[in-house]
Order: C-alpha cells, then sequence, then structure tokens
C-alpha cells in the first residue's frame, strides 16, 4: 500500500507502536492509551521533518485503528483523515465524539461481530464518517 500511496504523491510513515519486549505482553496490545501516546510521539516528531507541511492521515488495523482515532481526538491534533481497516473502534469510545477528522471505517462482511462493534462507534462519530463493508472478505 506504501509504493502506491508514494506513486500517488503522498508520504509515508510504518512504524510499531510497541517494542518488541512490550508486544510480547498481551494485554499491552489493548493498552490503546499506550498506543495512543505513541502515535501522539510520532506525529509531533513528524510535524519537525522538512515535509511537515504535508496534510497528516492516520492508517491503522484492530487496535492500532482505536489508537489512531484515539490520539486524533487529541484538542490540538493535526490529523486530517482516519482509515481503520478491520478496526477496534469500540476501544477508543469514550474519545470519539471528539475525533475531528473525516473517517473511514473498512470491514470484512464476514466478520460480524467487528461489523456491530464498527457500527456502534459509527453512532458516536460526530465529523463526517463512512462505514463500508468488504462483502466477502475476513478481518485479514
Amino acid at each position: 500500500m506504501a509504493r502506491a500511496l508514494n506513486a500517488a504523491g503522498f508520504a509515508t510513515l510504518l512504524f510499531d507502536l510497541l517494542t518488541d519486549d512490550e508486544a510480547m505482553d498481551r494485554a499491552n496490545v489493548f493498552n490503546i492509551e499506550l498506543l495512543a501516546e505513541r502515535l501522539t510521539a510520532a506525529t509531533r516528531w513528524l510535524e519537525t521533518q522538512p515535509e511537515a507541511s504535508l496534510s497528516i492521515g492516520y492508517f491503522g488495523a484492530s487496535t492500532g485503528a482505536a489508537a489512531a482515532l484515539w490520539a486524533a481526538a487529541n484538542a490540538h491534533s493535526p490529523v486530517r483523515a482516519i482509515v481503520s481497516r478491520g478496526g477496534r473502534p469500540d476501544l477508543a469510545m469514550p474519545r470519539l465524539h471528539e475525533v475531528r477528522a473525516p473517517t473511514l471505517l473498512i470491514v470484512g462482511g464476514l466478520d460480524d461481530i467487528v461489523i456491530q462493534m464498527n457500527a456502534a462507534a459509527e453512532e458516536r462519530l460526530r465529523v463526517p464518517h463512512e462505514l463500508v463493508v468488504v462483502p466477502g472478505a475476513s478481518h485479514l
């Protein structure tokens, strides 16, 4: 995906939100506040780079999508768009009403539970948003 975005003129930054040691503890994968803090720190760093004039968007999958939504709910977030793929926006439920960036929620049609979670989260979003269900797709 990064190559396609780069070819279209977008800069990309791909990184892990947890260190290898932290990832060994499965509970950290669900520590949305920690993940959002890491994403916010990376965004602050990005704003110091020469490409800082470019708009910032977040793409997250699973709990990374919850972290993206949580981080984008920060009062001074520069995020202009969010894409959640097979995400768990329900884990960011307390902050969804604070998100100010248009949001696209993409869920596989075979993932009934995650469809329900995204539909419930969609009701809390106060920004332009869309829930797209991809027929025949799983969470992967």
